[in-house]
């Protein structure tokens, strides 16, 4: 199974203004894209694309709530 990383250390509560927050993911150490989060939206830019695939809040958390695996809140993984 590959290892995915994807790293942040924040000592608080940020809030994202006009600037995208933006995180690199890896699978063994290979770049898989970037995730950029805005107030807006959630993309994700796969490596080596010039085109990202962007979704709304709301649209990411009915495919969320659709495709993703439930778990407990204390154990977000």
């Amino acid at each position: 199974m590959a290892r995915h990383e994807v790293g942040l250390r924040v000592p608080h509560e940020i809030v994202i203004g006009n600037t995208d927050v933006e995180f690199r993911i890896t699978a063994d150490g290979e770049l898989l894209g970037r995730i950029r989060i805005s107030r807006g939206t959630i993309d994700f830019l796969p490596y080596r694309k010039k085109s990202a695939y962007k979704l709304r809040w709301k649209r990411f958390a009915e495919l969320m709530e659709e495709y993703g695996t439930r778990v407990s809140p204390r154990d977000p993984r």
